[in-house]
């Protein structure tokens, strides 16, 4: 069942300040902001206190947070100290915005429009998800911006294999290029299956599976404007 969100929006934490005493520096006795366990203890505050408002935590995302009532859902999703989320009931997030701004410093950055590097247009009746930017930067990092265009992301015919008799191409390059479209594929379910055939050849790849990359490229260059 698929179920519509009728606004996906997003929250940020704010730097504190003491309104009463603006002029002053406090002076802490350790600080938390900075150190490798600071994410962990925020996380394990803010779970805490969602999970006794009713939310459960994701089975296979530990950072996505989940509300039911009747019909209706709220989904939440944590990323460090920025919050986005999404419900089928206007209602719901205006309560879930009222609990949060009551137990922490927060400010409501509206509507969501960009989130780590996915682009968010919100329509009346849908919501279109994609990474047309990230394209356009990695298609000019590889000197791809002016490549012939192509329909399909591999070749029927194609047959890759470890190509021991091949000519051996730049290991850190190829790995580059792969963990880039890796990337992509949040948004392009389409590339998948050949981004992961191409991946397996990372230890030693040759000019046969870096063409096999190229000719994603070459997809990407005329589909730059598909997403979710």
């Amino acid at each position: 069942m698929v179920t519509l969100m009728k606004r996906c929006l997003y929250l940020s934490l704010q730097g504190f300040e003491d309104y009463k005493n603006p002029e002053h520096v406090y002076k802490l006795k350790k600080a938390l902001y900075g150190l490798k366990q600071a994410p962990r203890q925020w996380y394990e505050r803010l779970s805490e206190f969602l999970l006794s408002q009713g939310y459960n935590r994701g089975n296979s995302d530990k950072t996505l947070f989940i509300k039911m009532k009747r019909e209706d859902i709220i989904l939440v999703q944590v990323y460090v100290d920025d919050i986005i989320f999404g419900s089928t009931n206007e209602e719901m997030c205006e309560a879930f915005v009222k609990a949060m701004k009551s137990e922490f410093e927060m400010s409501m950055l509206g509507e969501m429009n960009f989130f780590l590097g996915l682009q968010v247009k919100q329509l009346k009746d849908r919501i279109f998800i994609s990474q047309e930017k990230y394209y356009k930067e990695l298609l000019k990092k590889f000197d791809m911006d002016q490549c012939k265009e192509i329909n399909t992301p591999i070749s029927t015919s194609c047959q890759l294999d470890q190509d021991f008799a091949g000519k051996s191409v730049d290991q850190s390059k190829y790995r580059g290029l792969i963990g880039s479209l890796l990337y992509l594929t949040a948004s392009r379910p389409d590339i998948m299956f050949v981004v992961c055939l191409c991946a397996r050849y990372q230890s030693d790849p040759k000019e046969s599976h870096y063409n096999a990359t190229k000719r994603i490229l070459k997809y990407l260059q005329g589909t730059k404007n598909v997403g979710l």
